[in-house]
């Protein structure tokens, strides 16, 4: 019976931390969506990781004590920040352009291209449950894309995009990059995030950078007091978010974690109407609606 109340004890923790974290998460997109006119991208990447790089530093140094920060296998941990880099250029450059329900909806296809992806790459059967996630959650983005309609088509691609490589981002973690650190991974996807925010604006600074142009190739803006806030707000949220997630994995079974994740998707949908005043359509609402469902399914086809 101890064991039994110990375990719903640490599946409550884990239930609550998951949705404290898509919260978190949430509204730090939400902040990004907000600022796209004042910030560039590459301001954001290099700003915010450099306020949290020390401290996961600190983390690796309490929780992880006599481990190396350099990774057992540096060039796959290479190769996943550098996904995870790709999939979160593509996913901040959709908001701009999009109601956050729908980006956030396209993104969360995510357990659908890890269910086709471990069957492709990993040899594991899908099953009928398995098909009909991908089946409807493909359907699902049709019905928001509506083909031959004037749109957003183009911009929904990129969190397409973001969650094909956060698939495959995972999948060389399972296989490739169990031995490491968690923490040494969060701290390594960080310092990509500094180079890439660097070696961009270093570029734009040379070259190309507009003004007027937008969320990728905008010059650094002057940091005022606000702007500090939003880059402070946005640091908590990716440390929230790289911890939270871990610490809800690590004492739920994936499958019933997985399924609360997608409260991202609820939260995203309240800040579109509270902060942007973002009111999903009908094909919308359904097409989103599917996509969950699809995710939901493609986790219990995974379940045990």
């Amino acid at each position: 019976m101890h064991a039994t109340a110990r375990d719903g004890n640490r599946l409550g923790l884990a239930i609550a931390t998951i949705l404290f974290t898509t919260l978190a998460l949430s509204l730090g997109d939400a902040a990004i969506k907000g600022q796209a006119a004042q910030f560039g991208l590459w301001q954001i990447f290099l700003l915010r990781s450099l306020l949290a790089l020390p401290v996961f530093a600190l983390l690796v140094a309490v929780f992880a004590r006599g481990q190396s920060l350099w990774p057992k296998a540096p060039l796959w941990v290479a190769l996943r920040v550098a996904l995870l880099v790709g999939m979160w250029v593509a996913y901040y450059a959709s908001l701009p352009h999009l109601q956050l329900s729908v980006a956030a909806a396209a993104y969360y296809t995510l357990p659908i291209f890890m269910t086709l992806f471990s069957a492709i790459l990993l040899g594991d059967r899908i099953g009928v449950q398995g098909w009909a996630a991908v089946a409807l959650g493909f359907a699902g983005v049709l019905i928001i894309l509506r083909p031959g309609t004037e749109g957003v088509t183009l911009y929904v691609m990129l969190p397409l995009l973001s969650a094909v490589l956060y698939a495959l981002a995972m999948i060389l973690t399972h296989t490739k990059c169990r031995e490491e650190h968690a923490l040494v991974l969060a701290l390594h996807l960080n310092v990509g995030f500094i180079l890439t925010g660097g070696v961009a604006s270093l570029v734009l600074f040379l070259s190309i950078a507009d003004p007027q142009g937008g969320f990728l190739i905008r010059p650094w803006a002057v940091m005022s007091m606000d702007g500090w806030q939003v880059i402070g707000l946005l640091t908590l949220s990716i440390l929230v978010g790289s911890i939270g997630a871990a610490i809800a994995y690590q004492n739920g079974p994936p499958a019933v974690i997985g399924i609360f994740d997608f409260a991202y998707v609820g939260f995203a949908v309240l800040w579109g109407v509270i902060l942007f005043h973002e009111v999903p359509d009908i094909y919308s609402v359904i097409g989103i609606g599917a996509i969950v469902l699809a995710g939901l399914l493609a986790i219990g086809s995974r379940r045990g």
